[in-house]
């Protein structure tokens, strides 16, 4: 009986020590490679991103890699997800395409001891750590409403052109802004006749903005949360003739739009995209050195940025967004 004590006893410290050295191993001593994983290769958003994380590593080491596929698909992201783990980066930091469909990917990732973060658009939570947001989501969808009306008068038909059905920001904002109009008297004027998606093309974008206008003849203005959309919408509309005619307002680049900004045509709402992908590399690092759990209340260092907290849902907000109009849009330099 003494004997088989004894056995007990030693397989179960034999146990605890594996799970104490796996839990040693599952945090970094030291900064890791994080892996990118941006919704589309060619969107000039991420590529800038990009470049604020890059800043990161040479600040505080590590190393910042970006892998995206061409088509803005959760089936093509789920392929670079595994290629990340076969590289064995620390750190996945992904803008989901879509937020349930990568999050098994990325579950398996996590059992495979990589770490993940999300940044721009978010995943499914119980598949991260940490979601880095440009902007409270509310406030994004309520400041493209504001925008519109303001353009509008408050008062007349519009449309939507978001990216894909899938794209969980968007999503949300757009279902943000019906109960917005819905409970408000502000906006009970406005009356919303289409969502269409751009399907993360520049040719699809110009495509659905110029049908909008020709299925809707009194439509007023255009709602475009999308990176790539906006400018593809302008232009479209700029040599269709009808911008000014059809306001658009929505989330770019200001400096691809700014000639339409300072016409008065088109409007914006931004942040400074190359911080996001600078906060995002500062707390990979942290959520890979187990700095950061996820826990609302937890705090981190960012560099330049500052001290950031984790806040519920283990969401982290870079700051607040301005609506760029011709009075401010030399402030945003890109």
């Amino acid at each position: 009986m003494k004997s088989i004590l004894v056995k007990t006893l030693f397989a179960a410290s034999s146990m605890l020590a594996l799970v104490a050295t796996a839990s040693a191993e599952d945090c970094a001593t030291k900064p890791v490679t994080v892996g990118f994983l941006p919704k589309l290769d060619t969107d000039p958003y991420f590529q800038v991103a990009q470049t604020g994380a890059e800043e990161a590593a040479k600040e505080i080491g590590g190393t910042a890699v970006k892998q995206a596929p061409s088509q803005a698909t959760a089936e093509a992201q789920i392929e670079f997800i595994n290629n990340l783990v076969s590289q064995k980066v620390g750190v996945i930091a992904i803008s989901a395409n879509d937020s349930n469909a990568v999050a098994p990917a990325l579950k398996r990732a996590v059992k495979q001891g990589v770490k993940v973060v999300s940044y721009d658009s978010d995943v499914a939570a119980n598949a991260r750590t940490v979601f880095l947001n440009q902007a409270a989501g509310d406030s994004l969808a309520e400041m493209m409403l504001e925008s519109l009306g303001q353009l509008i008068n408050y008062e007349g038909e519009f449309a939507i052109l978001s990216s894909t059905p899938t794209a969980t920001n968007q999503n949300a904002w757009i279902d943000f802004m019906k109960k917005k109009m819905a409970s408000d008297a502000k906006y009970s004027k406005l009356k919303l006749v289409q969502v269409a998606y751009g399907q993360e093309s520049e040719q699809v974008n110009q495509q659905q903005a110029l049908a909008l206008a020709q299925a809707f003849p009194n439509l007023k203005g255009i709602i475009i949360p999308a990176g790539i959309g906006l400018p593809a919408a302008a232009r479209a509309m700029d040599q269709a003739g009808l911008l000014g005619k059809i306001k658009l307002t929505g989330l770019a680049p200001a400096t691809l739009i700014k000639k339409y900004i300072q016409n008065g045509s088109v409007q914006d709402i931004w942040w400074n995209v190359k911080d996001l992908g600078y906060l995002t590399y500062y707390a990979a690092q942290a959520v890979a050195q187990c700095k950061v759990t996820g826990k609302a209340g937890e705090s981190f260092e960012a560099g330049r940025l500052g001290t950031y907290k984790v806040g519920e849902k283990g969401e982290v907000l870079l700051g607040p967004a301005q609506i760029v109009t011709p009075q401010n849009v030399e402030e945003f330099k890109f």
